[in-house]
């Protein structure tokens, strides 16, 4: 029988680029970890890169039962499969040979609710569970990503020091910290994954104005993109974006690849499932939103391919970009940086606001300016102006938005004029900017102390008698619209005349 000494601390299953790559880094910290996949060439494959990249404490191990007796009690797997089925039939697998206490850390990017699901299904068992989002890419899982568990306290607390080891490190601590319970963490890594989306859109729409507006070439964009990443702006995307510009493309010999790849967006589900759960909870995020429609819209090649040919000979002779002759270069591209600054901030915020509401509805008690923290290494949204976001919620963890935190109001106020000649210039020059104008929709929508919904609230009441309240007494009101509205038109009452 193994002495306890060459048992290893952890285990991984699903050896997929992520699961290669978190495993190696678990090991790269000193904790030996034993390996399983279904696939045995992914195993050997694995162990060979442990001896490559240093002679990592890394075994393999090719059936479940082996894998799961290979490691110390209380045990903790970690798994890193593909969300659904193939995460309960690896629990499966594994729970055969698992006892009470021992935990297992689904690091996929699940369904929140299935999680809670697996909680109850693997408790029953005396089995301790954790939903773990992981951010930062095949990279990040390597060198340190940002990770989001929620679930099991114990279950986080017996692998503490190993995630805070393996997280990206910044200034203020490693890039982990346990989110909640239930699916906690699936659901902040979903939310989390909707910002991206914004930001994504954000930064393509900025990309899309300098181009054809200001008629700036791929060498000046990369320009841009690297002076913006030492300012308000750093971040990872902004960061990646600049080195996108500066790629030729070498299967052709001519040109950059980026005017080569076709302009279809993929997705893999967290984006719409963010959308969706704002609907329900009622948050309005339409930045996310116009992101995702977005995508849709990229999807649709052969119809938009169509749909520019049919309207030009219907007469839509403006070509986009038509403007950028006359367009002073220097200021539209300082304009786009405040445009993309205050869009950021929309988008963070409607972000923000649907953690609030999903915190409130189960208990969660999310500490928002530790989710900003932890985002701020290793993950795909991590961006300087995060670490802002932090002090904003640890200033006021109660903040409404982040759009009245003090400092981020005036920021957005002192770039606002900005943004309007950019989301203005954009739809003279015929170029979408749904991001942009969502943002800054949702700005002065949020801004406004009335808006025109006592109208559609009329309308209501008319058409459904939904009542409505009235500013000036309590209480609910109906009111025979029609009926009075013939009177008025018959005896003058309420006429201007």
């Amino acid at each position: 029988m193994e002495s306890a000494a060459a048992l290893s601390r952890i285990g991984l299953a699903g050896l997929a680029v992520m699961g290669q790559n978190l495993a190696l880094n678990i090991a790269d910290k000193g904790f030996p970890i034993s390996v399983y996949n279904r696939t045995t060439s992914k195993v050997d494959e694995t162990v060979d890169r442990a001896h490559r990249e240093g002679t990592l404490p890394l075994t393999g191990h090719y059936n479940p039962r082996d894998f799961v007796l290979s490691l110390t009690r209380p045990r903790s797997v970690i798994i890193l499969v593909k969300a659904g089925s193939p995460v309960d039939q690896t629990i499966a697998a594994l729970s055969e040979y698992l006892e009470p206490g021992d935990a297992i850390i689904d690091g996929g990017n699940e369904w929140y609710e299935n999680t809670e699901r697996r909680i109850q299904q693997v408790n029953e068992k005396g089995i301790l569970y954790l939903g773990m989002g992981v951010s930062g890419g095949e990279d990040g899982a390597r060198n340190g990503p940002s990770l989001m568990p929620g679930g099991s306290y114990q279950a986080y607390s017996n692998v503490q020091d190993i995630l805070h080891k393996i997280a990206a490190q910044v200034n203020d601590g490693p890039c982990v910290t346990y989110i909640g319970e239930g699916g906690a963490g699936n659901f902040v890594k979903m939310v989390h994954n909707g910002i991206e989306y914004g930001d994504m859109q954000l930064i393509s729409e900025a990309y899309d104005v300098l181009k054809h507006v200001g008629g700036l070439s791929n060498s000046e964009l990369a320009d841009i993109f690297d002076e913006w990443n030492r300012g308000e702006l750093e971040s990872f995307l902004v960061e990646i974006t600049a080195d996108i510009f500066k790629v030729n493309d070498y299967e052709s010999g001519y040109g950059y690849l980026v005017d080569k790849i076709l302009d279809k967006t993929g997705m893999k589900g967290t984006g719409k499932w963010t959308v969706q759960q704002a609907a329900e909870l009622s948050v309005a995020a339409p930045t996310i939103a116009a992101s995702l429609d977005c995508r849709y819209l990229s999807g649709l090649k052969e119809e938009r391919e169509n749909a520019a040919s049919v309207l030009k000979e219907a007469g839509l002779d403006q070509e986009v970009g038509a403007l950028s002759s006359g367009v002073d270069k220097k200021r539209l591209i300082d304009d786009v940086r405040q445009a993309l600054y205050a869009s950021k901030i929309c988008s963070y915020a409607q972000g923000m606001n649907l953690l609030r509401a999903k915190s409130v509805e189960k208990g969660w008690d999310l500490n928002f300016g530790e989710l900003a923290r932890i985002w701020k290494g290793g993950c795909i949204i991590r961006a300087v102006f995060l670490d802002r976001i932090k002090k904003a919620y640890q200033r006021n963890p109660s903040l409404a938005s982040l759009i009245i935190d003090p400092e981020f109001a005036r920021e957005m106020v002192q770039r606002q004029g900005a943004w309007r000649r950019v989301v203005g210039l954009a739809i003279s020059a015929g170029i979408s900017t749904p991001g942009m104008c969502a943002s800054l929709a949702y700005f002065d929508t949020y801004r406004r102390a009335r808006l025109p919904a006592n109208l559609v609230q009329a309308q209501r009441d008319l058409f459904g008698a939904h009542t409505y309240e009235r500013v000036d007494r309590p209480g609910a009101f109906h009111t025979e619209w029609t009926k009075l509205a013939r009177q008025s038109g018959t005896t003058g009452v309420g006429s201007l005349s």
